[in-house]
């Protein structure tokens, strides 16, 4: 079991090790190739896994309201462990309600899983990311246009790709190829940039980011604990909802924080102290899934 667990998150670390060690010594700009990510490859790969032919929305209903449920209950529990200990709800909440699912979660989907665990942690990530574009933008200004959520590109690629599938539509082959060819790039290349960023983050308090670090994932995998108990699942969709769970904090968290000027620095510190620590949680997840 530790040498199945191992052999999955190799692959992880060691591409988002590549990235840091090259952020670390040559300081690349990634920014364009971010911004293709976002608004190329990574549609690609959510309308790719949405518009097959063998994906049903219907099926996965219930995953879809749970990890709902648990990204809510999450923001929930953030927002009451920072009036705890003190800290702006606005810097700490979003950090524990919206994870690595992206980055992290979508390839460690597949290397545990296998291919036919895509589908369902694209509808994970679909879920989280309409919240975080939405919810997420809101809370950190109020005066945000939640209309603007639907000019996000993987948003629309979630659009069309439900669309495709509700509608029955089957994609001409060689066109559909192309589309997942250019939705593999963004796996790899999003755990280049992770590793890449985190050399930018900068730990501005220890405590706060420890804190982050150990209730991003403590909670994700309780809460999932006791949905599984309420909500039946089939034993691949336990599995992903616990690994989600554990999941450490996004990097857009960091992106966000910076962009409305809330306390980037303390929020770069969660994410930065929370991706480390996922090398010890991110295993018992998987042992506790597989």
């Amino acid at each position: 079991m530790l040498l199945r667990i191992v052999s999955i998150l190799f692959p992880l670390f060691a591409i988002t090790a590549v990235g840091y060690l090259v952020g670390k010594r040559s300081r690349p700009d990634l920014s364009h190739a971010n911004k293709l990510n976002l608004d190329v490859f990574v549609p690609a790969l959510v309308f790719a896994a949405l518009a097959n032919k063998s994906f049903h929305i219907v099926e996965y209903l219930p995953l879809l309201w749970v990890t709902l449920a648990l990204v809510i209950g999450s923001g929930l529990l953030g927002w009451a462990a920072a009036k705890l200990f003190g800290y702006a709800p606005k810097t700490f909440m979003p950090p524990i309600m919206f994870n690595n699912c992206g980055n992290l979660g979508l390839p460690l989907a597949v290397l545990a899983f296998g291919e036919q665990a895509l589908a369902p942690a694209v509808v994970m990530f679909m879920v989280s990311n309409l919240l975080h574009f939405s919810f997420g933008a809101w809370l950190l200004d109020h005066h945000t246009r939640l209309i603007n959520v639907w000019k996000v590109p993987s948003v629309l690629a979630t659009v069309a790709g439900l669309a495709v599938g509700i509608a029955g539509i089957e994609v001409w082959q060689p066109a559909m190829l192309a589309i997942k060819m250019l939705g593999d790039i963004s796996i790899p290349l999003m755990l280049f940039a992770l590793g890449v960023r985190l050399t930018e983050s900068r730990i501005a308090e220890i405590r706060l980011g420890l804190l982050g670090a150990v209730a991003r994932p403590v909670i994700g995998m309780a809460l999932a604990a006791g949905l599984m108990l309420l909500v039946p699942l089939a034993p691949q969709e336990r599995a992903l909802l616990m690994v989600f769970g554990a999941l450490p904090p996004a990097v857009l968290n960091y992106m966000f924080a910076e962009r409305y000027h809330q306390e980037p620095e303390k929020v770069a510190s969660i994410v930065l102290i929370g991706n480390l620590a996922a090398l010890g949680f991110l295993p018992l997840a998987l042992a506790l899934g597989l």
